[in-house]
């Protein structure tokens, strides 16, 4: 029997990952500093421990730190913490076992230019730590000869960061979003676990991985909206404007380093051109991406409906 040390186990993508695992008749040892969901608890700060990782056949590193703090703020150098200096941690203790490394999209180069990103499109000019910090550790683990997997925006049963912010954006039924709507990649959970599955076999390497297909912007947020029983209409914002509120919403927030802006560049930026993962590469290794947004949907749709019945 194969054993998987997944890190992260308690969280959003390593929760999937650890259950998907187990589920494939794997033993899993969750890594971090919670139990995760099946197997067996290996305790980890991941900002001051290295691991213990006897025993593990594979590893698959979701742990991270997220968010979108303030610059040069306590909240950058605990992220640094993680992403940079845990990195090191994981890959001394791992001591030649393979590594699958779960980075994010968000390495790349931003602005224009990106409705067909490719593995080497630039890796620089990142506008918050969260992308300084993922490409520095993924950099680590490239070197060490990881596959790195780069997802963008990954949704699913137990979201705790990307549709909640959405939702929380909503104001007496209207979203606005900086600029026309443009084509943008996301990546389902379901997919990005079995990547992370599949990958340990795969050349070391980076490869992008996303849904079958790009959505429309503005469709895709009314489906997530319509998922979650939200009414709302989208307006638009000029993205000028978006930029220039962002940058002030930023520098406001410089005295309060523990508070995370509503608004920054990286989100609009994020939000206001179009972002295409090429997921070719992944694709030439047998990966088939099998969810869809709709998938997501009709489950949150089937659950809601489901209990209704039962408080009816």
């Amino acid at each position: 029997m194969t054993t998987i040390a997944v890190t992260g186990a308690s969280g959003f993508c390593g929760s999937h990952v650890a259950t998907a695992a187990a589920a494939r008749g794997a033993d899993v040892l969750c890594v971090g500093r919670r139990p995760g969901p099946v197997g067996r608890h290996v305790p980890w700060d991941a900002a001051r421990d290295v691991p213990d990782l006897s025993g593990a056949d594979l590893v698959v590193h979701c742990a991270a730190a997220v968010g979108d703090p303030v610059p040069g703020s306590p909240a950058e150098a605990a992220m640094r913490a993680v992403n940079v200096d845990g990195t090191t941690r994981l890959l001394r203790a791992a001591a030649g076992r393979p590594v699958v490394w779960v980075s994010s999209a968000s390495v790349y180069a931003p602005g224009p230019g990106r409705s067909r990103v490719a593995e080497d499109h630039p890796v620089r000019g990142h506008l918050n730590a969260y992308g300084r910090t993922k490409a520095a550790g993924e950099a680590l683990a490239l070197a060490a000869g990881a596959v790195v997997l780069r997802p963008r925006a990954v949704y699913g049963a137990g979201d705790p960061h990307l549709v909640p912010r959405l939702l929380s954006r909503v104001r007496r039924g209207l979203l606005m979003l900086p600029g026309p709507s443009v084509r943008l990649s996301l990546t389902a959970v379901e997919n990005l676990t079995d990547a992370c599955l599949m990958a340990a076999g795969w050349p070391p390497g980076a490869y992008n991985i996303a849904d079958p297909a790009p959505y429309d912007r503005d469709e895709a947020i009314r489906t997530v909206l319509r998922a979650h029983g939200v009414r709302a209409r989208i307006g638009h914002i000029p993205l000028s404007v978006a930029r220039a509120a962002a940058g002030a919403v930023q520098a406001m927030a410089r005295p309060r380093p523990h508070t995370e802006p509503p608004l920054t560049r990286y989100a609009v930026d994020q939000l206001a051109h179009s972002v295409v993962l090429d997921v070719s590469r992944a694709e030439s290794q047998g990966w088939v991406a099998g969810r869809f947004l709709k998938d997501y949907e009709v489950a949150l749709l089937s659950r809601r409906t489901a209990a209704g019945r039962q408080g009816g």
